[in-house]
């Protein structure tokens, strides 16, 4: 056998061995990437976590202080009418704003319409149309 018939070979074997390594590495990599974002979410989600519980501890605070609030409300008024009239009006005034909060949620609702991702579906019906189509040319 003569040295250039040896050639093509040794090469050959010498890029099987680098694409062999280059896959390696890759996936390699790959796992490293993955192991790394899994980290980091972990990590966002603690946060989140964390976060969202504290608004939740704020809202608990802050339903307290609006309590707070009717409270000193009836007993301003209460300065001025007895004790049940006053908080007879106060309540009077949070249902009557409760009903117009719930009034225009419902408003809110309707326009909203139905939950389902109306432009989406067009959108892909759209797609599929064409598609369709572009298979029967």
């Amino acid at each position: 056998m003569s040295t250039t018939e040896q050639q093509p070979r040794a090469d050959g074997e010498q890029v099987g061995a680098l694409v062999s390594r280059a896959s390696q590495q890759i996936s390699e990599l790959v796992r490293q990437e993955m192991q790394l974002a899994r980290s980091e979410m972990t990590q966002k989600g603690k946060r989140f976590g964390k976060g969202g519980g504290l608004f939740g501890v704020a809202g608990l605070i802050g339903i307290l202080a609006a309590q707070a609030l009717v409270a000193t409300c009836i007993a301003a008024l209460a300065l001025a009418l007895p004790l049940w009239a006053a908080a007879l009006i106060v309540t009077a005034v949070l249902a009557v704003s409760a009903a117009v909060a719930a009034l225009a949620g419902k408003k809110q609702i309707a326009r909203a319409g139905a939950p389902a991702p109306e432009q989406t579906i067009d959108s892909v019906k759209a797609d599929l149309a064409e598609i369709k189509e572009k298979a029967h040319r």
